[in-house]
């Protein structure tokens, strides 16, 4: 875009903006030069999407001047802040890659030939910055007749694996991460390997969920078996308990966050073109269900945007939002023109079908802003009124543009193709997603989430601690004069409003957080916006540390009760959990699982005399000396030793080699430390014993190895072994600038800069 160009756009967008929307911006949306330096301001890039996407109304006739027309209102539908598209079109409209859309699926059969093209093609769509679903339903189980080779099938859960290592290799090479979300049908043989295959830590690019049948619930709900069947020719190969493996799914997704559950049933009913094939996945945040071949842009509409106040108090403003709504529908429309999709299998049929998802943002800002608790009949009730408003609007002018432009090609495979259907536009007008840097950019609460905390503390250089607080929560306290730093820091350090006196009752009942809020309330809401939603709706219902297994299991059955298509939970400081496989597991990798909670195993004594051996393995930050011991019990200690002295890195390590004794003598198999330390990167990774060791982590599980053969063998390796994971990141803290990361919808990110992990 030109100078000329830019310039008759207004830049106003460039002083309003907050600085953390600023700095995400700046970080991961911008262009940028050679060394790494933006190049645009945001009025430039939201200047460069706007002329993007109105190019497309080319195609329907519009002249040069109604083209710059659009564009300009494109323009201020976005500064506004009333409405953004999804990150891809943001990132990539009017450059060079031009890939716009953030959902795809793609089928795995069963075939080697099915599956490796596949991967190819997952390859493909990360690298261009989407994310994958994928069903592994289609494949044999393990153990099954190969005919062609008279061997035998290692089963969806090996191929995974090849999926996931695909995965690792194009985030190390490309600028996001690629996200997967797989998917296995609750009667494929399989099954309870699949629902336990994140026990280890592995898979970490996958989010993982459960296609559940009504068949399967209604055996649940009798207490009946029912039939596992083979995908290559769908007979009946066994039978289990309904509900022990239902329990099994429950007190993993207690333990771990997965599996997630989505109902297959519901989301083939409301199919809008059945004739062209059933819906086997969704994408990686399990919002956006999707045929084979399928691709989706989405949408969100601000609605903290949308609140006025009369003499009668804050009422929603619902013309406006009408408003936006239909330009909305238009942009999203337009975007499928020009977008260039990375297989042409996947653009027939998004041009074909030329499905769209609007939805939402600024929830929770709007009810603080019209005085609702979140967690509330009232909150329920206006939730359904207004995605029950925005549905409609939306179908409205999917019907505008169909009679301008004609209705999508598959029409006539369509549910609507009926002497009393509606003509659309698009199969689809609208879906729930995570906005999590979206809504940074917008300065509003994620998607249909409740507020994650009302101040929280943030580091940064020079070790500044500033205390952040939510802009509503800092007006109202100022304009009501119960506002104070130290009030703020009290917030922070405590992480909600409820309890502390010097605020108001009314102001904790409006600003609860997602730990203030029964989980039940999570779903209600979720099957509020569902009911009028034509997609899904992406919602993570929050626990806290001490929910039962029994708590879980309530929410996944009132998620089916209340005819949610899927839900995803996570329960504070899951990831801190020791998970215990009892012999019977061990053995036959089925049976009962035995959960350890945090706190309740203490490391034995370090012994007095021990024995054990010394290796010196070259680092980024120079040789590394890794001293492992042994007592009667089996490993119980190692020491790290920098072979130059003092400094960060020998601090690090020193730390790690204590908390790595603690856990040996607390229990924890020493194949699962050294799993979680092979694949830690540092900056200076470096080349040793025919290997690459990537950091002083990786170096200690390199050592473990060794030893560890060694104790068994009498001799041990002298060479470096393939990582078995990649890059590993604790959980709770980002990556990049050390905040705090919120779980929403099997994402984690980082609202201070934007950072982002779908997986």
């Amino acid at each position: 875009m030109s100078e000329q160009e830019t310039a008759a756009y207004p830049t106003t967008i460039d002083e309003t903006l907050s600085p953390n929307s600023l700095k995400v911006l700046q970080k991961r949306y911008l262009k940028k030069d050679e060394s790494g330096q933006p190049i645009e301001r945001p009025s430039d890039m939201f200047a460069r999407v706007a002329r993007n996407i109105a190019s497309a109304e080319a195609a329907f006739g519009a002249s040069p001047e109604r083209v710059d027309e659009v564009a300009r209102d494109f323009y201020e539908l976005m500064t506004s802040l009333d409405f953004l598209p999804n990150s891809p079109t943001l990132m990539n409209a009017g450059r060079e890659l031009q890939q716009l859309s953030a959902c795809f699926v793609l089928p795995v059969g069963d075939s080697m030939e099915s599956i490796f093209d596949a991967v190819r093609d997952t390859a493909l769509i990360h690298k261009s910055g989407g994310g994958t679903g994928f069903s592994f339903s289609r494949l044999r189980p393990s153990g099954d007749q190969v005919r062609s080779t008279q061997g035998v099938s290692s089963g969806p859960i090996s191929f995974m694996r090849v999926f996931n290592q695909a995965t690792e290799a194009v985030k190390q090479g490309g600028t996001r991460r690629g996200a997967n979300m797989g998917v296995l049908r609750i009667d494929h043989p399989d099954i309870l390997d699949f629902v336990k295959c994140k026990l280890d830590g592995d898979f970490q690019n996958f989010n993982i969920s459960v296609a559940l049948t009504e068949a399967f619930m209604d055996a649940v709900g009798t207490g009946e078996p029912y039939d596992l069947l083979n995908p290559r020719d769908g007979e009946v190969v066994g039978q289990m308990d309904a509900r022990e493996v239902y329990d099994l799914i429950v007190e993993m997704a207690w333990a771990t966050g997965d599996p997630g559950i989505i109902f297959i049933d519901r989301m083939n009913r409301d199919n809008p073109t059945p004739l062209l094939g059933e819906i086997e996945s969704t994408n990686p945040c399990g919002e956006q269900p999707l045929l084979p071949y399928e691709a989706c842009n989405l949408g969100s509409v601000n609605l903290s945007r949308f609140v006025r106040y009369g003499e009668a108090g804050p009422e929603v403003d619902w013309d406006g939002m009408a408003d936006v709504v239909h330009r909305g529908v238009r942009f999203l429309d337009d975007v499928i023109e020009v977008n260039e999709y990375p297989l042409a299998k996947i653009g027939e049929l998004a041009r074909g079908n030329r499905k769209i998802g609007l939805g939402v943002m600024g929830w929770a800002d709007m009810l603080i802003m019209m005085g609702m608790s979140y967690d509330s009949d009232e909150a329920v009730a206006l939730g359904e009124k207004v995605m029950g408003f925005i549905e409609a609007e939306a179908r409205l002018a999917s019907v505008k543009l169909a009679e301008e432009r004609g209705t999508f090609p598959n029409f006539e495979d369509s549910v609507y193709d009926t002497p009393d259907g509606l003509r659309m536009r698009n199969a689809t007008v609208s879906t729930i997603a995570p906005t999590g840097t979206l809504s940074i950019i917008a300065n509003c609460s994620s998607g249909i989430e409740p507020l994650f905390a009302v101040s929280y503390v943030r580091t940064v250089m020079d070790n500044d601690r500033l205390i952040e607080v939510n802009p509503l929560f800092e007006d109202l306290a100022l304009k009501q004069g119960f506002y104070s730093r130290d009030l703020m820091a009290l917030i922070a350090e405590h992480g909600t409003v409820h309890g502390i006196d010097s605020v108001p009752e009314n102001v904790q009942r409006t600003f609860v957080t997602a730990h203030d809020i029964a989980p039940e309330w999570h779903v209600r809401m979720q099957a509020a916006f569902q009911k009028y939603t034509d997609n899904a709706v992406s919602k993570t219902v929050n626990f806290a540390n001490e929910a039962t297994i029994d708590d879980v299991r309530h929410v996944y059955d009132l998620a089916h009760q209340l005819g949610v298509k899927g839900v995803t939970i996570y329960r504070d400081g899951s990831k801190d959990n020791q998970v215990l496989s009892t012999g019977k597991t061990a053995k036959s990798g089925k049976g009962d699982v035995e959960f350890v909670r945090h706190g309740e195993i203490e490391p034995r004594p370090r012994p007095s005399v021990t024995m054990g051996r010394t290796e010196k393995i070259q680092t980024g930050c120079g040789n590394l000396y890794v001293t492992i011991n042994s007592d009667e019990q089996g490993l119980c200690e190692v020491f790290t030793q920098m072979g130059k002295s003092g400094g960060c890195a020998a601090s690090q390590s020193e730390a790690l080699s204590r908390m790595i004794s603690v856990s040996l003598r607390a229990g924890v198999d020493p194949q699962a430390i050294l799993k979680h330390l092979r694949g830690i990167r540092c900056p200076s990774p470096a080349w040793a014993q025919g290997g690459k060791v990537l950091s002083c982590a990786d170096a200690v599980g390199i050592a473990m190895e060794h030893y560890l053969e060694w104790m068994e063998t009498g001799h041990a390796s002298t060479t470096v072994s393939k990582n078995n994971d990649g890059l590993v990141n604790l959980a709770g803290a980002c990556p990049e600038c050390g905040g705090s990361l919120e779980h929403e919808s099997g994402c984690s990110v980082c609202r201070a800069c934007g950072y982002s992990k779908c997986a």
